[in-house]
C-alpha cells in the first residue's frame, strides 16, 4: 500500500495528493485497501467495535421500529442496509422480525450494499439461514425508485474527507506528499472552490491553529442515494458534531484518526491499508445535503434516547440469579452499557429522515417522555 500511495503522489502535479485521495486509496484500493482485505476488522480480533457487537438488543430495537413502519404501511417491507460489516445487525433484525411477525417476515426483503468483498463473504456465512437477503456491491446496483427503509450504522465516518488548517489568518489545505521517501503532510494555500463554498455555506470561520475536515464525499453520496429513492425512511447512526460543537476549542485538532488493534493512532499516515481511518461526521452538513436532495429531517437524538424511546427497558430481566455469567445477567449488563450516561451510546446520534412520506408522525412509534429520564 505504501508504494501505491507514493506512486500516486509522484504522479500528481506538485507531488502531493489531497487527504481525500489518500483515504480513498488506504481504505478502498481494490487489492490493498483496508476494507477490501481478507482480514477481520470488527470485534475482539479486529480493530474496532460497533454498537451491534455489544448485544443483539441494539438491532432488536431498530427491528421493532422498522416493523411498526411496515405494519402501518408507511413503507413496504424492504430494508436496505448500507455498509453491513459482518452482517450481525442484519441477522439480529431478521431473527427478531421472523420471531415477532412471521406473516410480514414472509414478504420482507433485506438488501445490503457492501463494497468489501471480504465482508460480503462474511455476511453470506452469517445470513445463510435467510433466503430473503440480496447483496449489492455499490449503490448504483440497487433497483431505481427504491421504497422502504434505508439504514446506515457507522457508514459516513469512513468516508474520505479533505483537510484544511488555519494559520496566520490564512486557510491552507493539508495534503500528503513525500519527504525522504516517507509519506508526510504538507500545507499549501487553499484553492479548491468546493471547500471554500462548503465553509461559506455553513458560515464557518476557523481560528488560527485549527484543523478541520471537509466531508465533500458524504454530500455527494447523499445526493446519489436520494436519486435512487422514491419513498423511504432513512435511519443513520453515527458519531459526529454540529457546526457549533466543531468550533469548541477541544476540537481544534480535527478528528481524523486511525484505529489499529483497538488502539487510537493519531497519525493517519502511520499504517495505510493496515488500520481503520475515521473522522467524526458533520451532522449539519448531512441534514443540509439531505434537504437539498429532497430528504426531510424528522429528528436527531442521542442513540441512548432512541433506544429508550423504542422500549429497550422492557428487556430488563428481574432475577435473583447471582451468577454474573448467566444469560439474564449478560442481557441486563448489555442494556446498561447501551443506555447509561457515559457509555458508548453518548457518542452516537440517530438521525431519521424521510422522502416522499409527508404524513410520517414519529410520536406514534417512539415514546419521547422516557428520553428525559436520568439513568
Amino acid at each position: 500500500m505504501q508504494e501505491i500511495l507514493k506512486e500516486a503522489v509522484r504522479e500528481r502535479e506538485g507531488n502531493r495528493i489531497p487527504y481525500s485521495t489518500f483515504i480513498e486509496l488506504a481504505l478502498y484500493h481494490p487489492e490493498y485497501g483496508y476494507y477490501m482485505k481478507e482480514k477481520e476488522k470488527i470485534g475482539r480480533a479486529g480493530d474496532f467495535f460497533t454498537s451491534s457487537n455489544v448485544s443483539s438488543l441494539f438491532a432488536k430495537q431498530f427491528s421493532r421500529f422498522f416493523m411498526r413502519l411496515v405494519s402501518d404501511k408507511i413503507v413496504p417491507p424492504i430494508i436496505c442496509e448500507i455498509g453491513a460489516g459482518t452482517g450481525r445487525f442484519a441477522r439480529d433484525v431478521l431473527t427478531e422480525w421472523r420471531t415477532s411477525d412471521p406473516q410480514s417476515f414472509s414478504k420482507l426483503r433485506y438488501l445490503i450494499i457492501e463494497a468489501s468483498p471480504y465482508h460480503r463473504k462474511v455476511q453470506l456465512e452469517m445470513l445463510s439461514q435467510f433466503a430473503n437477503v440480496t447483496q449489492y456491491a455499490s449503490l448504483v446496483d440497487i433497483p431505481k425508485e427504491f421504497e422502504g427503509v434505508v439504514f446506515a450504522n457507522e457508514l459516513y465516518d469512513a468516508f474520505p474527507v479533505d483537510v484544511v488548517e488555519q494559520q496566520n489568518d490564512m486557510l491552507y489545505e493539508v495534503s500528503v506528499s513525500l519527504k525522504d521517501r516517507h509519506l508526510k503532510e504538507v500545507i499549501h494555500p487553499l484553492q479548491k472552490k468546493e471547500i471554500l463554498q462548503y465553509l461559506e455555506r455553513h458560515g464557518l470561520h476557523l481560528k488560527n491553529g485549527q484543523r478541520f475536515e471537509i466531508p465533500l464525499a458524504m454530500g455527494r453520496f447523499v445526493q446519489e442515494l436520494s436519486e435512487r429513492v422514491k419513498r423511504a425512511v432513512f435511519v443513520t447512526v453515527d458519531y459526529g458534531y454540529t457546526n457549533d460543537e466543531w468550533m469548541h476549542p477541544s476540537r481544534r485538532e480535527g478528528s481524523l484518526r486511525g484505529y489499529y488493534e483497538h488502539q487510537l493512532v493519531r497519525n493517519p499516515l502511520e499504517r495505510p491499508g493496515e488500520m481503520d481511518l475515521t473522522a467524526h461526521i458533520h451532522w449539519d452538513e448531512l441534514q443540509l445535503a439531505g434537504e437539498v436532495a429532497g430528504l426531510h429531517t424528522m429528528l436527531r437524538m442521542k442513540q441512548r434516547s432512541f433506544l429508550l424511546s423504542t422500549g429497550i427497558l422492557q428487556h430488563l430481566v428481574n432475577h435473583q440469579d447471582r451468577n454474573p455469567f448467566s444469560e439474564a445477567s449478560k442481557q441486563n449488563r448489555a442494556i446498561r452499557s447501551l443506555i447509561l450516561s457515559g457509555g458508548m451510546s453518548d457518542a452516537f446520534d440517530v438521525m431519521i429522515q424521510q422522502k416522499g412520506i409527508p404524513q410520517l408522525e414519529l410520536e406514534r412509534y417512539m415514546d419521547f417522555t422516557v428520553c428525559s429520564a436520568s439513568f
